[in-house]
Order: structure tokens, then sequence, then C-alpha cells
């Protein structure tokens, strides 16, 4: 039995909803058996389906196609995670590598600063 791609990605929970399925087919962010896949993609068991979702790829392989979304407990069952643990530990990665932290008082001044600073300049033209 064969089953269309985005609707087996929302069934075994890799998408919260049918639409981010299609969405993440149309943007090239899943591949089946190696290729880049369009949603309608037929897919039957034996396949390797690669999600890229933000920094980590997925990889899945098909057990069985399902018609219906199931739990999370019975995913197993009709998908078995192959994902390595080094793409798993991207979800990890300290905060430094994603934000700049800037030191207090560096930067744009703060309301506080800004009314110091026109208060100074009030009484330097006053003078």
């Amino acid at each position: 039995m064969e089953e269309r791609l985005d609707k087996y990605l929302w069934c075994i929970r890799a998408f919260k909803t049918r639409t981010d399925a299609t969405d993440a087919c149309h943007g090239n962010k899943v591949q089946v058996n190696g290729t880049v896949a369009k949603p309608s993609k037929a897919i039957k068991a034996g396949d390797l389906i690669e999600v890229h979702k933000g920094p980590v790829t997925y990889s899945y392989k098909v057990i069985q196609t399902l018609e219906h979304r199931v739990g999370a407990s019975l995913v197993k069952d009709y998908a078995e995670n192959l994902t390595p643990q080094s793409e798993l530990d991207k979800l990890h990665a300290p905060a430094e590598t994603f934000f700049v932290r800037r030191d207090k008082g560096s930067g744009r001044p703060t309301k506080k600063d800004r009314r110091t600073i026109d208060a100074l300049w009030d009484a330097l033209e006053s003078e």
C-alpha cells in the first residue's frame, strides 16, 4: 500500500500539521531515497526519508504506511527513527552560537540613560 509523503509525515508526527509537511516538501526540505520529493510522492515500506527542520536533519525509515495519524507511542510501529545522535545534539547547542550577547551598558542607551544625557546637555547649554 502506498501513501502520500505529506500525509505520512503528518501521521508519524514529524510535523504538527499536514500543511507544515506540505510546505516543507515545497521548500525542498524533504528527500525520499536521496532525491527531493513533492508532497504527493507515493511512499512505500523500505523508503528512507530525510527531513530538514531547523539545524537538524531527521532520518526515518518507512516500516509500514498508515491511513490516519497515530499516537506518539505507536509511531515506532510505522517509522524507524534513524537520526544520528550528532544531529540531535544540535538541538542542545549552546546559546552563544545562535545569539550575540552584549554587556550591559554597551550599545544604545536606555530611556534612563537618555534622560540623564538630555539633562546634562540642558545644563551645558544653560551655562
